[in-house]
């Protein structure tokens, strides 16, 4: 496994023409409740897992060139930003219906009325770090708890962090395994990978808009000034903007400029993964997310997934996150999805 992932950082080194190898560092800092990842000395993300927070997230994350790609509130506030959401942080993985149960939406801000339906992705333990050339490894589990405090699912991620001269990656590899009986992913519009992303690289919007949870909350998203907001959404499948969202697609690229820095965010499904290809819960309100279990939401009715782990069971998803610094084609992000899909688990 770690001989064939070498190879595709190789395959992707060789399309982006490095010529020198970069030193990814993995640095754990338990009391910090946090693992720094840099590059050649400068950050690219870290592994963070604060009180305040209800799951383990990658938060911040960067280009090569060191720009923010990443919202920084309600972590790190900045002037201009949006303030809804405030479960949007960095880079996570859940959902939004396991048993009925809430995950995806938990955050300090929920009322106390509606706590007893909401899950806690809870950090256990760091099993490995590995810094190295060109990549770095990190392995954690979790646990995905019940609001009655048992555990649900056993959760162990391991990510794969990856460099070269005008790119950054992150392999996300998690393993769910159901605990004590069968757990069921309902079909619901609220997951499993989510990235939120800095203002620039919203889509411009003039209309302010109010989204629902699957429990009936409202979130409003107001309009703001665009000025500076340059994303843009494009599938595999050549859907563009938003018509992008509820369409399935092997990939999705988010381009735009930010402080001045060309920027294409790439995310790769896994034709491995369970409901592959997956469905987009892409908005352009920030949110960059693929969700392969809301099948029933995205379809209108015609499709359900309805995922079903058995008690001591196992499912596996894997995906890939590519930062570029400059534009990327849809050819190349094909390719690069090819290199993914290629790769031993």
């Amino acid at each position: 496994m770690k001989r064939n992932a070498g190879v595709a950082v190789a395959a992707v080194l060789a399309v982006s023409g490095a010529s020198r190898a970069a030193e990814v560092k993995v640095v754990p800092d338990e009391a910090s409740r946090r693992v720094e990842v840099t590059v050649d000395g400068k950050p690219f993300t870290a592994y963070i897992w604060p009180v305040q927070l209800k799951k383990p997230v990658l938060y911040p994350l960067r280009t090569a060139r060191g720009t923010l790609v990443t919202r920084g509130w309600p972590m790190d506030p900045r002037p201009g930003e949006r303030v809804d959401h405030p479960h949007h942080v960095g880079l996570w993985f859940n959902y939004g219906d396991v048993d009925g149960i809430d995950y995806w939406n938990n955050s300090d801000a929920i009322k106390a009325e509606d706590r007893p339906h909401m899950g806690t992705i809870q950090h256990r333990r760091i099993v490995s770090a590995r810094s190295g050339k060109d990549r770095g490894e990190l392995q954690v589990e979790s646990d995905w708890i019940r609001p009655d405090g048992t555990a649900a699912i056993h959760e162990k991620t391991r990510y794969v962090f990856a460099a070269g001269p005008d790119w950054r990656s992150i392999d996300r590899i998690t393993a769910l395994t159901a605990a004590d009986k069968p757990v069921v992913f309902n079909d619901n519009k609220e997951g499993v990978l989510g990235l939120r992303v800095a203002r620039a690289l919203e889509q411009p919007s003039t209309t302010p808009e109010v989204f629902t949870d699957a429990q009936g909350r409202a979130t409003t998203v107001p309009a703001l000034n665009n000025e500076g907001v340059t994303g843009a959404y494009l599938s595999s499948e050549g859907k563009k903007g938003d018509d992008v969202w509820g369409t399935r697609g092997r990939w999705v690229t988010l381009s735009g400029t930010v402080e001045g820095e060309p920027v294409t965010i790439l995310m790769l499904d896994h034709p491995q993964n369970p409901g592959f290809p997956t469905y987009w819960h892409a908005r352009g309100y920030g949110l960059f997310a693929a969700n392969p279990l809301g099948q029933k939401v995205f379809s209108n009715g015609k499709e359900e997934l309805k995922l079903t782990i058995p008690a001591g069971g196992t499912a596996t998803f894997r995906h890939r996150i590519v930062i570029a610094s400059g534009p990327l084609t849809a050819a190349q992000a094909e390719e690069r999805y090819r290199q993914f899909a290629s790769a031993a688990p």
